[in-house]
């Protein structure tokens, strides 16, 4: 995205964004402008302005109450800001999100089985032929060659190691293309792709193409993914339900908010009238 003084030159120069008549600075609506990424420039400068108009809305909010909070630890290793603790505390006081029991965990996991499951873990190796798809040449050589390894798997596929030690630009090579055990999200999604099409002992029929190159994928081994039990799970659920409370019941505390409110400037309606940024 354009920096935010040329974007802000870039757009017509609308009326002053105002809320419960506090003026909302240009300076402040281009600074938050490369917050917001859109398609055009006036479409970043108003879901800034929008942004920036329920902040001072909530924080108007947090000044009528009297509300004081300090900053806490995030649990990601981030410290809130002052204004950040003071939005936290203000949805604590305001908007009220009863902890899910058991019978409303227990529905969710019954209907969503699928979703807790143990990932499966393959046993892989692969032939990595690297080469860049945008450099047309090189790419092409690598698929010829990686055409002709392949063929020679299938005549001998015993010889899978040897050719992954001679042909491979993976280090797994001096390991004679072994990755060892691997699970969903530590490979590229077309080499999972690939890997979950494969019979055990199996090579695939053709290179697979990936951001590094192309590879000749054998699936040496798997153990299938598991059910999880529900007591192993029902925090997670539990957190995941609190979340989801808390986020229809914030949208609604400053969709209320918003339509008491005199805003100016710039309209909030529907799903905008629920971002707190």
């Amino acid at each position: 995205m354009a920096c935010a003084s040329h974007v802000l030159q870039s757009i017509p120069q609308p009326e002053t964004v105002s809320v419960n008549g506090v003026a909302i600075s240009r300076d402040a609506i281009a600074r938050e402008v490369q917050h917001h990424k859109a398609s055009k420039p006036i479409e970043a400068w108003q879901s800034a302005a929008r942004a920036l108009v329920i902040r001072e809305l909530l924080l108007q909010r947090v000044r009528c109450l009297g509300i004081a909070s300090s900053p806490r630890d995030n649990g990601s290793g981030r410290r809130e800001t002052d204004e950040e603790a003071l939005l936290r505390a203000l949805i604590e006081e305001e908007v009220a999100t009863p902890d899910p029991d058991e019978v409303a965990c227990r529905r969710y996991f019954e209907q969503n089985r699928r979703r807790f499951r143990s990932q499966p873990i393959y046993a892989a190796s692969h032939i990595l032929f690297a080469a860049l798809q945008a450099q047309a040449e090189s790419y092409a050589r690598a698929r010829v060659l990686a055409n002709s390894v392949l063929a020679e798997l299938k005549r001998y596929p015993e010889k899978f190691a040897d050719l992954a030690r001679a042909h491979s630009a993976c280090p797994s090579a001096a390991q004679g293309g072994s990755l060892g055990q691997i699970t969903v999200g530590q490979t590229t999604p077309e080499f999972e792709r690939a890997l979950e099409r494969l019979n055990l002992g199996a090579i695939t029929e053709a290179p697979v193409d990936t951001c590094y190159g192309l590879h000749i994928i054998r699936l040496d081994g798997k153990i299938e993914g598991k059910d999880l039990p529900f007591e192993l799970v029902a925090d997670r659920i539990a957190a995941y339900l609190r979340a989801n409370v808390m986020h229809r019941a914030t949208a609604q505390y400053v969709a209320r908010l918003v339509s008491n409110a005199r805003i100016a400037g710039i309209e909030i309606a529907g799903a905008e009238a629920h971002r707190v940024s």
